[in-house]
């Protein structure tokens, strides 16, 4: 289904890790903890600024790989692992791209599943990477039919 797409990478894109939006963002986790969100508690910090959630980059714009298509309903989400070289610090850029890793199927009880990993990448202006994001998102088998797949 999606085998073609391996190996493909997309441009990078250059996001901004805004003081707003990481403010917002911890709200809506529920996590208020001050190094996201009080300013002078990140001046004060060891970082010298707030520093964004560890999830905060599900947010970003990664591009897109150029044909790839995924329905907009009916995925589940598999599997999502973050590591990071150092916190995000609010107001600097990243650029953030996306390569598809894998693609492979397994006959689960409810049909043929498809499992699409991909890797997203976050560097700094320097081009240090601070981040990386592995996902797995599943395709079941309702979803390829209404794919006609």
């Amino acid at each position: 289904m999606y085998e073609n797409f391996v190996g493909n990478v997309s441009g990078k894109i250059k996001n901004t890790v805004e003081r707003g939006l990481v403010k917002r963002f911890a709200e809506s986790i529920g996590d208020a903890h001050p190094i996201f969100i009080d300013e002078e508690f990140g001046k004060l910090s060891r970082f010298g600024n707030n520093i964004a959630p560890p999830t905060f980059p599900r947010i970003f714009d990664s591009g897109s790989i150029e044909g790839l298509k995924l329905p907009e309903k009916g995925l589940i989400h598999g599997e999502q692992k973050y590591h990071y070289t150092r916190p995000l610090l609010v107001g600097e850029e990243i650029y953030c791209w996306i390569e598809v890793k894998d693609y492979y199927e397994k006959k689960g009880s409810n049909g043929l599943m498809g499992f699409l990993a991909v890797k997203r990448y976050g560097e700094d202006a320097d081009g240090n990477i601070v981040f990386t994001e592995e996902a797995v998102t599943i395709i079941t088998e309702a979803v390829r039919k209404a794919m006609n797949v």
